[in-house]
């Protein structure tokens, strides 16, 4: 019937995402959050930053490849 598998798994909907954010705040409590919050946002950062870095990198080392293959 079916020739290729079905994908059953979707993003949470707004009941699910306020369940979820019940959860969390049980977990972890209110003073806890925005620590948390915090420290994902800096981590985000500093991921961002390091894909900046390695990307102009890698065009810094193309440029040199292509000025050298050029002469």
């Amino acid at each position: 019937m079916f020739t290729e598998p079905q994908l059953l798994i979707s993003l949470p909907g707004g009941g699910e995402w306020i369940i979820i954010g019940l959860a969390v705040l049980l977990l972890f409590g209110a003073k806890r959050i925005p620590e948390l919050a915090r420290g994902l946002g800096k981590g985000i950062r500093e991921f961002k930053d390091a894909s900046r870095e390695i990307q102009s990198e890698i065009q810094n080392e193309t440029k040199d490849v292509t000025k050298s293959i050029e002469k």
